[in-house]
C-alpha cells in the first residue's frame, strides 16, 4: 500500500525543502500567519522551475472567512487561469455561504475553471455545520479531495470523524487529513483509512536583524521579524514513520 505526503509550503524555498526531504506533493501558499493565502505568481513560477514533484496552489484571496465578494471571486478565477498557464498540477480552494454551508454554485464554477486539473476543497470544509452532508455535496461536485481536520483544531483529535468521512467517501473522493500533524502524532491517523496526509513540517526562524522598534504589521500575535520555513529534517522524520507503517501493511 502506498501513501502520499503533501507539504503546505509558504515559499519556493519551503517547496524545495519538501522535495529534498522526499515529499510527493506541495501545496504552495503564502502567509501562514493567516492559515494561507494565494502566493505570488513569481513564487509559483520559481517553484514550478525547481520542483519535479506535483505542485498544487492555494487560491484564497485573503485571510478570514470563506465568504467572498464578487470582486474577490473574480480575482480567484483570474488566479486559477494564471496558475494553469504556469503549469501547476492542481488547485486548492473553496467558497462558503454566509451560513457556513458550501457555496455550490461558486465552488462548481471554480472546479470547472480548474479542469482538467484536480481540485482540492480546503479546510473551509471544517467550519461547515454538517461534515457528512458537506462531503456528499463535494462528491456530487466531483471534487478530487478534501483537506480536513475533522472539524477540530488538530486532525489527530478527530480520528473517528475522519474514519467516518472515509467510509462515506467510498473511494469517490480522497479524504486528506491536515492540521497539527507531526512525526509524534501522525500514527494516530493510520486507522482512519486515509493514505494521503498534509502538514507544514515547518520551523520558526528568528531574523538576525534587530527587533523592529515599530509594530509595522499592527498585530501583536504576529512576530515582526520571525518567519516559518519548511524543515527538511522534520519532514524526513514524518516520512520515516509513514514508511515504517505502510511497509508493514503491504
Amino acid at each position: 500500500m502506498s501513501y502520499t505526503l503533501e507539504i503546505c509550503s509558504n515559499s519556493a524555498q519551503s517547496a524545495l525543502s519538501a522535495q529534498i526531504a522526499g515529499a510527493k506533493r506541495v501545496e504552495l501558499c503564502d502567509n501562514l500567519w493567516e492559515s494561507g493565502t494565494t502566493p505570488s505568481f513569481g513564487t509559483i513560477k520559481k517553484a514550478r522551475e525547481l520542483l519535479t514533484i506535483d505542485l498544487f496552489v492555494l487560491i484564497r484571496p485573503r485571510g478570514g472567512d470563506f465568504v467572498y465578494s464578487d470582486l474577490e471571486f473574480e480575482i480567484m478565477k483570474e488566479d486559477i487561469v494564471e496558475c494553469k498557464k504556469r503549469g501547476v498540477n492542481g488547485i486548492v480552494s473553496g467558497v462558503l455561504n454566509a451560513d457556513s454551508t458550501i457555496d455550490i454554485k461558486r465552488t462548481k464554477e471554480l472546479i470547472e475553471l480548474s479542469n482538467p486539473l484536480p481540485f482540492t476543497f480546503h479546510r473551509a470544509f471544517d467550519v461547515t455545520p454538517n461534515l457528512n452532508e458537506s462531503l456528499k455535496q463535494l462528491i456530487t461536485l466531483k471534487v478530487d479531495r478534501v483537506l480536513t481536520s475533522g472539524g477540530k483544531n488538530n486532525a489527530t483529535a478527530a480520528t473517528d470523524v475522519i474514519k467516518t468521512l472515509n467510509i462515506i467517501a467510498k473511494n469517490t473522493i480522497k479524504v486528506l487529513p491536515g492540521g497539527g500533524i507531526n512525526e509524534s502524532n501522525i500514527s494516530s491517523l493510520f486507522s482512519t483509512g486515509s493514505t494521503e496526509f498534509h502538514l507544514t513540517g515547518h520551523e520558526r526562524f528568528h531574523s538576525p536583524s534587530p527587533k523592529a522598534a515599530l509594530k509595522l504589521n499592527g498585530i501583536e500575535s504576529i512576530p515582526e521579524n520571525d518567519y516559518f520555513q519548511s524543515s527538511v529534517p522534520k519532514i524526513m522524520r514524518v516520512l520515516t514513520v509513514l514508511d515504517e507503517h505502510f511497509e508493514k501493511t503491504v
